[in-house]
């Protein structure tokens, strides 16, 4: 990659962090383009030329956030490990993003799902998150090959996953936890476990 396309990769990941942030503190319809430009210096022509509109801009988070999740979780897979040493390292792992990248997971739960609409016409469905299924799909798919896993619908079996892994983090965001998040991370695995095991 030449310097200049990886500077201006650079400046495109900047521009997402610092959207994320403002999305997720201030909501979606209450930032601007003009917000986003002032809060990284720069001049919001400058912000148009890496991000047509404000929905495209929206788009690419989730986009982004769903590929730097689902590399997280490809790592996992590929480990010589049980599927229920998979599922506590992809809890740790999940928790580990929620600690060190807050505002992704308030994006996703603050605008993601409260601002449908805007995702209406490109992230209808799992479009948007596409990366992340396919790689819940393939540690699902190797635990019942294995014979570890419960062979059963797909959409049931992720929300077993997902659902439990949001939830703390949304009570954690919620200040509603006794204790640190992480130490909640093996009883949410064991409990993925229970349930999904054969």
């Amino acid at each position: 990659m030449k310097l200049k396309e990886k500077l201006k990769q650079e400046k495109k990941l900047q521009i997402i962090r610092t959207a994320c942030k403002l999305f997720a503190e201030k909501g979606y319809s209450n930032t601007t383009m003009h917000d986003i430009a002032k809060e990284l210096s720069m001049s919001v022509g400058n912000l148009y030329n890496y991000f047509s509109s404000k929905e495209e801009l929206a788009k690419e988070i989730m986009v982004t956030a769903s590929r730097w999740v689902a590399e997280r979780i490809r790592k996992i897979n590929e480990k010589d490990i049980s599927t229920k040493e998979k599922i506590y390292e992809l809890v740790k792992s999940f928790i580990d993003i929620a600690l060190k990248e807050p505002e992704l997971i308030h994006y996703f739960l603050r605008v993601f799902l409260s601002n449908r609409e805007v995702f209406e016409e490109d992230c209808l469905g799992f479009a948007c998150v596409g990366d992340v299924v396919t790689e819940i799909g393939v540690l699902l798919s190797e635990g019942v090959a294995k014979g570890e896993l419960r062979n059963q619908d797909f959409f049931s079996a992720f929300v077993t996953i997902m659902g439990p892994m949001g939830g703390i983090v949304f009570l954690h965001g919620e200040n509603v936890l006794q204790k640190p998040l992480m130490e909640y991370a093996e009883e949410i695995a064991e409990n993925i476990w229970r349930a999904l095991k054969a």
